[in-house]
């Protein structure tokens, strides 16, 4: 057992990361703003694609791919548990040793670059790490959307600080949120239970909405 959930996390990590080094090609790299989205929307598009096919040459998949998307925790254990962790381990401390390449893009990139910092060989190493950690997360619980953006927002708007402290912070503040979105997707329609992501996309949806409103108001 250990051994299939050890294979089930690898495997969309390693998905994931072949993703975004096929962004990255088709994008010459992440300078262009622009550019990196279009190819991102292109690989998602490609991607999905073979995903809908391999569930057309395996219609038994179409279950477990069904739960996928909708994101749910009622599949974890404690091997999926030591896996979040050990991501956790490898993917926090090198996110923290880069926090001050955030902090200086923060003022833009022309003072960052005159800080003397490799902006594109940062971005890619930013850009993996975010990969391992986003592939391995959703391998476990599947498609649990707006918590890793909700985050944070909330860290920042109540507690305004260096990256480096908004990075441990919007991890523990996403994990709170996940732990609260999952309390109340099994009580709300108990003794049924409610796939969690759903939820988090409703609200997390309708936050982000909302701060978009406020934000265009003002």
């Amino acid at each position: 057992d250990l051994l299939a959930r050890a294979g089930l996390g690898l495997a969309p990590v390693a998905g994931a990361l072949g993703g975004v080094l096929l962004t990255q090609l088709l994008s010459r790299g992440a300078q262009h703003t622009v550019r990196l989205l279009l190819a991102g929307v292109v690989v998602g598009v490609v991607l999905g694609a073979f995903g809908d096919l391999a569930t057309m040459v395996a219609p038994d998949a179409l279950r477990g791919k069904q739960a996928f998307m909708l994101g749910s925790t009622g599949f974890l254990g404690w091997t999926s548990v030591g896996l979040l962790a050990v991501g956790l381990a490898l993917t926090l401390p090198l996110a923290w040793r880069l926090a001050r390449v955030l902090d200086a893009l923060t003022l833009g990139v022309d003072s960052a670059v005159s800080l003397g910092l490799a902006l594109p060989k940062l971005r890619m190493v930013l850009v993996t790490v975010l990969a391992l950690a986003t592939g391995l997360a959703v391998s476990q619980a599947g498609l649990v959307a707006f918590v890793g953006l909700v985050s944070p927002h909330l860290v920042r708007r109540f507690v305004p600080a260096t990256q480096s402290f908004t990075l441990v912070a919007s991890a523990a503040a996403g994990g709170s949120l996940l732990l609260a979105a999952d309390v109340l997707a099994r009580s709300l329609i108990a003794p049924q239970e409610l796939p969690v992501g759903v939820l988090t996309a409703v609200l997390g949806g309708g936050y982000l909405l909302w701060l978009l409103h406020r934000r265009g108001v003002a």
